[in-house]
């Protein structure tokens, strides 16, 4: 049968300046199953970096390393995890129990990464911690335990996955006399009990407790003697050992273990986490209010717009908007309005003339938005009567100097809508008298300016004394088609004017120009609140880089025990991925508050927040945290454990 441990001709280096250091000298050692051995050697003899090759913790720089006939030099990170989960257990000088753990979480922690079930390995390592005498002790955690008792929980850790071959490194350094006699007694017993044991230290009297003792010197073994005859090869294997499991329920209780490990660690730095999720917050509150904001005026605009009705449409002298030479052009006229309305598409029509006055009352005085309009124009602009009357054809003809007020107009001059009827303003140095008060069901969206309506023949005749008009509104019937109406209204202006001199809106076109600029907008802003999330999204790399580097030795002793790449670099992004989704989560709820109390404070200013938005928002989140997480998990998985077990 072959031996448990076979070493061939190891050797050892470490660059050093320009050159190498070789600390191990071609070593052979053979250690047989159930052997207790004690390496014995003063400081830099080389005696923990062949301890730590024994462990698979570190690889020669040459020789062969056989453990039960297998060649350990030929199996990758993967390979080597699992040798040191299912056949070695770790004692180390300083204990390296987790913190953030109780002593029965750290027993634990090999099963977890065996892929034990969690019922089956709190079983196991309670029955260990019992049988070190532990058994009140396992809800505390390391600071609240003497030496001598995070040295045990290091021994139940070590037995917890059976701990065929077990590596004490200095165990009883830092213990006094008695804890550190208590342990090398438990030793002896696990060694009786067909547990390999191999001792560490550079205490003559700690290595004469074990049944062979290899004195190293230099990177040498220089002797190798027996205390005891050696155990025969067909020892009993030591009982306790349990199967590796690596079944989806093992891989989903690793996924546990790391999201319990990212909840603790957030929860012990809880100011660093807060401030390292602000970028976050910030970020997607930014992105769902910006896109709320913008919904929700577009909600409105259209809302307003619809309420006017979506059969509008306008025709206005020139090209188009911005045109300069659309006041020189005075084809457009009223009877161009009178043509339209008569069509058979046409349910009113209605020429305007446009102006502003000063308009005084009894002394006070005001600057009114003047319109001359023809009697179809409350039909086609969707205004209510309030009171009085509006105009009637005749005093359209007649040019009678009567005026309609709307409610900002007649709230300028009088405190009451019924007070305005029959008094007379002065517009300009035309007396008119006030015959109604009407208001448009949906007002334009921002701010508008008071607004008075005189018959547009007399606003023509004793105002401007201009003879065209600046524009004529044109409401189509339910029943028509918007497209033909337009192409309708086109041709035959065209042929009244002898060429097309004029140019033709809607409120679909404003509708979709509307649309159109809010989409860009929300999209422009958008862009710049995502930078944030960029930036939110490196600082949670940087912090993640920042805990790596802290929590070294916690990754050595991971690794020690067994866990692979893959555990830590799910342990790290799992902890990423939480800042950025506890940060969406509070950018979420930041943004839907926000919009609350705005909605209080402003009662036209309207949010709209959208599922898909909000879902978004926390894939978006989810993705910052898989991205900016995977650098520092992925450095935190590389860590050289050796380096890592030594860092202070």
């Amino acid at each position: 049968m072959a031996p448990l441990i076979e070493l061939r001709g190891i050797s050892r280096a470490f660059p050093a300046g320009d050159g190498m250091l070789t600390v191990l000298h071609d070593i052979d050692l053979t250690i047989e199953a159930g052997e207790m051995v004690a390496i014995i050697g003063t400081s830099g003899s080389g005696k923990s970096t062949l301890m730590n090759i024994l462990g698979c913790l570190d690889r020669p720089s040459g020789g062969s390393y056989l453990y039960a006939g297998q060649d350990v030099g030929a199996m990758d990170e993967e390979a080597r995890a699992r040798l040191r989960r299912r056949h070695f257990g770790f004692i180390f000088q300083r204990y390296q129990l987790l913190p953030d753990l109780d002593a029965l979480g750290n027993v634990e922690v090999p099963a977890i990464y065996a892929g034990q079930p969690r019922d089956t390995r709190r079983s196991r390592a309670r029955m260990l911690l019992d049988r070190l005498g532990l058994e009140s002790r396992t809800g505390h955690r390391p600071r609240a335990l003497s030496g001598g008792q995070q040295q045990r929980v290091s021994v139940a850790r070590a037995l917890m996955n059976g701990g065929e071959v077990i590596l004490a490194d200095e165990p009883t350094g830092a213990l006094d006399s008695r804890s550190g006699a208590e342990l090398l007694d438990l030793l002896q017993e696990l060694n009786a009990e067909g547990h390999t044991i191999v001792i560490v230290t550079h205490d003559r009297e700690v290595a004469s407790r074990a049944g062979r003792v290899i004195e190293m010197r230099d990177g040498r073994i220089i002797s190798d003697q027996r205390n005891a005859p050696a155990p025969a090869l067909a020892a009993a294997p030591p009982q306790g050992r349990r199967p590796e499991a690596d079944s989806l329920a093992a891989r989903s209780g690793r996924l546990a273990e790391a999201f319990g490990m990212a909840v603790r660690a957030l929860n012990a730095h809880r100011l660093r986490s807060f401030l390292t999720m602000l970028g976050i917050i910030i970020g997607i509150a930014s992105v769902v209010s910006v896109v709320a904001l913008g919904t929700g005026s577009k909600e409105r605009v259209l809302e307003n717009i619809a309420s006017l009705g979506t059969n509008t449409i306008s025709v206005r002298p020139g090209s188009g908007f911005g045109d300069r030479r659309a006041r020189a052009i005075d084809t457009l006229v009223a009877a161009d309005a009178e043509a339209l309305s008569a069509e058979p598409y046409a349910a009113s029509a209605s020429p305007e003339i446009q102006t502003s006055a000063n308009v005084t009352w009894r002394g006070n005085s005001a600057t009114i938005s003047v319109r001359g309009v023809g009697t179809e124009y409350f039909d086609v602009g969707g205004f209510t009567l309030q009171e009085g009357q509006l105009f009637t054809p005749e005093a359209l003809a007649a040019r009678r100097q009567v005026a309609v007020l709307d409610p900002d107009a007649a709230a300028a001059f009088f405190p009451d809508a019924a007070s305005a009827l029959g008094q007379v303003l002065t517009v300009g140095r035309v007396p008119v008298e006030v015959i109604g008060v009407a208001a448009q069901s949906a007002p334009a969206p921002g701010p508008q300016s008071p607004r008075m309506f005189l018959p547009y023949t007399t606003i023509a005749m004793r105002i401007t004394g201009q003879s065209q008009v600046d524009s004529i509104s044109v409401r189509v019937r339910d029943d028509a088609d918007m497209a033909e109406a337009e192409a309708a209204i086109e041709a035959l202006l065209t042929e009244r004017h002898g060429k097309k001199d004029f140019f033709l809106t809607n409120s679909d076109t404003i509708r979709s120009s509307i649309t159109s600029t809010t989409q860009t907008l929300t999209v422009l802003i958008s862009s710049i609140a995502v930078i944030s999330l960029i930036v939110g999204g490196i600082g949670v790399m940087n912090i993640m880089l920042v805990s790596v580097t802290e929590r070294t030795r916690e990754i050595g002793v991971r690794i020690a025990v067994g866990a692979r790449r893959s555990d830590i670099v799910a342990q790290f992004l799992t902890e990423a991925v939480l800042v950025c989704l506890l940060g969406g989560l509070l950018g979420v709820m930041l943004a839907l508050g926000g919009g609350a109390v705005l909605g209080q404070m402003q009662d036209n200013l309207r949010l709209v927040y959208s599922a898909p938005t909000i879902v978004l928002a926390f894939l978006s989140s989810t993705l910052i945290g898989i991205v900016f997480g995977f650098l520092p998990a992925r450095a935190a998985a590389r860590l050289d454990p050796v380096e890592a077990l030594s860092r202070e």
